[in-house]
């Protein structure tokens, strides 16, 4: 889910693991050559998950950590995608840790541009959990600095730092 630190703690993952870090939003913006709210104001949601789901099928398995977008559990196809690419992991952060993080972070989320984003934010996780929990792993994150979530991550997975 948005907020949860999918990028941030993925990036302390390669780090940690001596791995390249991948980022979907980025390579999408890479492709469109436009940030990920412009993207979304121009096209809509719906165009901007076709280019998601083609930059997923673009990629292929390897010892990366991939971090994606918090939407892109919406298609099925992702899913297959995910998984061809290799162990997928679901950072669970309740609504109000989220809401807190969201609050204070400088990125513009496109979904969150309307009156009642705290509400939005708490329907759209909701509307989401169940996909989220079809993940391999699910690491509860919350107060935990990113390296913590980091090093939490690497114990799901049985895995030491390099």
């Amino acid at each position: 889910m948005m907020g949860a630190g999918k990028s941030a703690i993925g990036r302390s993952l390669a780090v940690a693991t001596g791995r390249e870090f991948i980022d979907t939003d980025l390579l999408l913006q890479h492709k469109l050559g436009r940030p990920i709210p412009q993207i979304f104001s121009l096209y809509g949601e719906d165009a901007f998950r076709d280019h998601e789901t083609c930059v997923l099928r673009e990629l292929k398995p390897s010892d990366s950590v991939l971090s994606t977008g918090g939407g892109i559990v919406l298609r099925e196809a992702n899913w297959v995608e995910m998984k061809r690419l290799g162990t997928t992991i679901f950072l669970n952060a309740d609504a109000e840790t989220l809401i807190s993080r969201l609050a204070n972070s400088k990125k513009r989320r496109p979904l969150l541009l309307v009156d009642n984003w705290e509400g939005r934010v708490r329907d759209l996780l909701s509307a989401r959990f169940d996909l989220y929990k079809r993940a391999d792993i699910q690491v509860d994150i919350h107060g935990e600095n990113v390296d913590e979530a980091a090093q939490q991550v690497l114990a799901a997975l049985g895995v030491d730092a390099a």
